[in-house]
């Protein structure tokens, strides 16, 4: 991936007929689903081409969601059409994104990892703020180990999660689930086959 054109580049990937990444939620995000309640408030970041904000919306939640790329946007706003749903999908960079706007009951990051080491603790932190006290962040992202599967994911391990930079991300939150395993992933053409995962509950402090 060009992170010299981040919104270029994932304007291509979301070009063309089919939806990238499948137009199914991403499993641990199902599996998790049953922690938020119909009316709450989410924020999905960076939801591509919508899988993860249709889906809660069809569960009763509020969903707002944004992706940089145009052609996500677009194939987002199709996909809550076809499912009957409405999500607040808007475009925008996740590193210009107004973390202080609003608050959410629960803030979903499922595999962020296009960004840099040193863009990365500043977004984590700006999620952080866009929980309510008492809500929930729920994240998905490879470990280092995915290099190995090329199934997916950048190829920088640098831009991946350990167990350890997550529990020191998330110092204070009660950590309801941090799990790391592999499991083979259907996901479209982007996240196909085994891989590395690591998956994050967290509960902000009330």
């Amino acid at each position: 991936m060009s992170f010299d054109d981040p919104r270029g580049t994932w304007n291509t990937r979301f070009s063309g007929p089919d939806y990238h990444f499948g137009r199914m939620p991403n499993a641990f995000l199902a599996r998790e689903a049953s922690r938020l309640t119909p009316g709450q408030a989410v924020l999905c970041v960076a939801d591509g081409e919508g899988r993860n904000g249709v889906f809660l919306a069809t569960r009763g939640l509020a969903v707002t969601a944004f992706d940089i790329a145009p052609n996500g946007v677009a194939k987002a706003r199709a996909l809550a059409a076809e499912q009957g749903v409405h999500v607040d999908v808007q475009e925008a960079d996740i590193r210009e994104w107004n973390w202080d706007a609003r608050t959410y009951d629960a803030v979903v990051a499922i595999f962020i990892q296009f960004l840099t080491p040193g863009e990365r603790p500043g977004v984590f932190r700006g999620m952080q703020r866009a929980v309510a006290p008492g809500g929930l962040l729920l994240l998905e992202g490879y470990r280092p180990e995915q290099i190995g599967y090329r199934t997916g994911g950048p190829g920088n391990p640098e831009h991946l999660y350990t167990r350890e930079w997550l529990e020191e991300a998330f110092r204070g939150w009660e950590l309801l689930r941090l799990d790391a395993y592999d499991a083979a992933l259907d996901e479209g053409s982007g996240h196909a086959g085994m891989s590395a995962l690591i998956d994050l509950v967290a509960r902000k402090p009330a």
